[in-house]
């Protein structure tokens, strides 16, 4: 009698691995259009002829256009979580623990995906997808307060961080290039650190 397992052969594994290789391409091809085109030239169909598949892939791996929108904001936001939730910070100084938060922080929010999440965000303002992503955004802010301190009353300070990361990412997007923000990290580090000491 033969043992038939019902584990994954390489012959199912591999039509997902594709499935997973396409959407992946497809979510990269939307963010390059966005930030190359703006929001408006990222149509489903427009994104189908960059990432060279048709409306149907798009379809069947998405939904819609605005699947494909939301699916590139939960990409970012999961980039974002993901980097927060594996930085080992607890044992650094605290000048030099937010430091590298601020860095990991930044790293990620002016990655070309979440300049373009944030793109979405503010072009489908006010539509009921936003709100499931607003609440990821706002786990991602809680994780930067834990990463920053063990004490809930020193959280908002992450909220400033998140702001005035935002502001940057903004700046960069109206620009439309890569501006040199060190000073301004190197500052808000330093603020970050006196308001942590009690020195506000």
């Amino acid at each position: 009698m033969t043992n038939r397992s019902t584990a994954p052969t390489r012959r199912t594994q591999a039509p997902r691995r594709r499935g997973d290789q396409t959407r992946a391409k497809i979510i990269d091809e939307t963010v390059r259009c966005i930030l190359e085109e703006g929001f408006g030239a990222a149509t489903a169909k427009h994104v189908a002829e960059r990432a060279g598949v048709t409306w149907g892939v798009i379809q069947y791996h998405f939904g819609d256009r605005n699947g494909l929108l939301m699916a590139v904001v939960s990409d970012g936001v999961a980039r974002l979580i993901e980097r927060l939730s594996g930085a080992r910070v607890a044992d650094l100084p605290t000048r030099r623990r937010l430091e590298t938060v601020i860095d990991i922080a930044w790293e990620c929010y002016s990655s070309p995906t979440s300049m373009a999440a944030l793109e979405i965000l503010q072009a489908t303002r006010g539509g009921d997808p936003q709100h499931r992503h607003l609440a990821e955004m706002n786990t991602a802010t809680q994780a930067l307060g834990r990463l920053i301190s063990d004490d809930p009353a020193d959280h908002p300070v992450a909220e400033v961080i998140w702001a005035a990361l935002r502001g940057m990412v903004l700046a960069q997007l109206i620009v439309g290039q890569p501006l040199d923000w060190r000073a301004e990290r190197a500052t808000l580090t330093e603020m970050a650190a006196r308001t942590l000491a009690g020195g506000q």
